[in-house]
């Protein structure tokens, strides 16, 4: 079944001397069926409930959804067109009259690694795994307004809502909830431990293109081939993602030959590699913002004037050029570009260091006080943004320093239970490509990714309107409405949408950007 949309929303060096995996030419007189990637780190965990380093880029070769967006091609390139949703899982769906009820009827034959088919009794499994779990796939639900699953039948299973939602289909393109092969699953599940955590940890269960063969602890994790994939069987049987933490030691591994993909090169490497014959790189739009972002409950940033003053004293073009070697986009929004119902006319931030001394100056800004701007290396781009961010405060009179702090303590202290950082950098954007989910997720005060918890009730009021609304014209307004109230609130200074960038083997092709930002591994092919 495919819906169009047309009328909705718009818009190691040790790898290098020992290594026994072999390089892309000796592995193409086999018929190049084994992929070997090098990324910052090996996968720490195969749930996509609980996402720790390289758990999002592997799940989603292994869970795939009910529903996935439709193909288009450019300039020889495939992408994804969400104006069109296509069946996947599920071949076909129906819905109640008040939108409050969907009917899916699943694919038949679709099988696990192991060998076990799908049901509807997988899908009501687990969702109830996310429900329990209360992390990701449980934010999903509640965006997209899910209070039920139940399998109504053995291949037909019914999605309850407790208000329409025109997020749903979009929202079942994604990895989370996955579709677990629960019969495998129960198998390794506890009294203490009923969803079978422990074991996700080390072993996958899905009914994706691939499946987890075996997994070394920090150094790399191989993936083989699902069997029993419904689809035609991918190019690449056998995947080896491999652990190499130096990013120069990426690139030379990339350059020799190797490696035949590289996981996020830095930009700066971007901008050499561009011209390098014995490399192919790609981009895509940027769906993320790249921010620092001020938590209102602390001052001097529970003044707007003093948040607003912040946003005029930044010169976000000179980050673009200083920071991100030109390879990226002003942000004139919460929204980016590449989500319908983008709307940048509500922005007004433009670099104007006297308006910004006139805003401290009116807040009655204390310039004795130190603010400092915490950062990670989760992000390649923090350091030197922080870095450039406190310099320009500086030029206005404002004791601004940037300071380093630990991944995990930014991960920790940005996570929903806690966020009591003042004042940090941060990149976050919507993995589904509607305004409402992108808004409900970095700007309502239940939003997973609202690491400064800013809470206003006129904007929770807008976005939860068009959550429940199916009044295209009621929902484009609302959002334009959203839109202008974080500008006005500036709780952010969003500097820019950060182009994604692959770097490949110059014989690989297929690449298809996806909006969480990982290729996969099913579109890779030499040639």
């Amino acid at each position: 079944m495919t819906i169009e949309r047309r009328d909705l929303l718009l818009g190691t060096a040790a790898l290098a001397a020992g290594s026994s995996l072999g390089a892309p030419a000796a592995l193409a007189q086999r018929g190049g069926r084994t992929l070997l990637l090098a990324a910052p780190g090996a996968p720490e965990g195969f749930d996509g409930d609980a996402l720790r380093p390289g758990t999002q880029e592997t799940v989603v070769q292994v869970y795939e959804g009910l529903t996935r967006y439709g193909r288009t091609e450019r300039d020889g390139r495939p992408y994804l067109n969400p104006d069109v949703i296509e069946g996947h899982l599920a071949e076909s769906w129906t819905s109640s009259a008040d939108g409050k009820s969907w009917v899916f009827k699943l694919r038949q034959g679709v099988k696990s690694f192991y060998g076990n088919e799908l049901t509807a009794a997988d899908v009501e499994w687990s969702w109830a795994k996310s429900f329990a779990q209360r992390r990701t796939g449980n934010f999903i639900a509640n965006v997209a307004n899910v209070t039920a699953v139940k399998a109504t039948s053995r291949y037909e299973v019914e999605f309850t809502l407790s208000a329409p939602s025109l997020i749903l289909l979009s929202a079942l393109t994604l990895y989370v909830p996955g579709i677990y092969d629960s019969t495998e699953v129960k198998k390794h599940a506890t009294a203490e431990d009923p969803w079978g955590l422990k074991w996700m940890e080390t072993h996958t269960a899905g009914f994706g293109a691939y499946h987890l063969d075996s997994v070394r602890s920090g150094e790399q994790a191989v993936f083989v081939v699902n069997p029993n994939y419904f689809r035609e069987q991918p190019h690449f049987n056998r995947v080896i993602f491999r652990a190499v933490p130096s990013a120069a030691a990426r690139i030379t591994l990339l350059r020799g030959g190797q490696v035949q993909w590289i996981h996020r090169p830095l930009l700066q490497q971007v901008a050499e590699l561009r011209a390098d014959r014995r490399v192919k790189t790609q981009d895509s739009f940027g769906r993320t913002i790249a921010s620092l972002r001020m938590n209102l409950r602390f001052p001097p940033f529970d003044s707007k004037l003093v948040r607003q003053a912040f946003n005029y004293a930044v010169d976000k073009q000179a980050l673009i050029q200083g920071v991100f070697f030109g390879l990226a986009e002003q942000a004139r929004s919460i929204i980016p570009p590449i989500v319908a119902g983008y709307d940048p006319s509500a922005y007004k931030y433009d670099y104007n260091p006297d308006q910004a001394k006139a805003l401290l100056a009116q807040a009655n800004f204390d310039f004795n006080q130190e603010v400092e701007i915490l950062y990670s290396q989760i992000f390649n781009w923090e350091e030197a943004l922080s870095i450039q961010v406190a310099s320009q405060l500086q030029s206005i009179g404002v004791k601004a320093r940037a300071v380093r702090i630990s991944d995990s303590d930014m991960r920790a202290r940005g996570a929903p239970a806690r966020q009591d950082m003042p004042f940090f950098a941060f990149e976050d954007g919507g993995i589904v490509l509607d305004p409402v989910y992108t808004t409900y997720l970095l700007a309502h005060s239940q939003g997973v990714s609202n690491r400064a918890r800013f809470a206003d009730p006129r904007m929770d009021a807008l976005i939860d309107e068009a959550r429940q609304s199916l009044d295209v014209p009621r929902r484009n307004d609302l959002m334009r409405q959203a839109q202008a109230l974080w500008m006005e609130e500036a709780p952010w200074i969003a500097t820019v949408y950060p182009s994604v960038w692959e770097a490949m083997a110059p014989n690989i092709s297929g690449w298809c950007p996806h909006p969480d930002d990982h290729e996969r591994w099913y579109d890779l092919k030499v040639g």
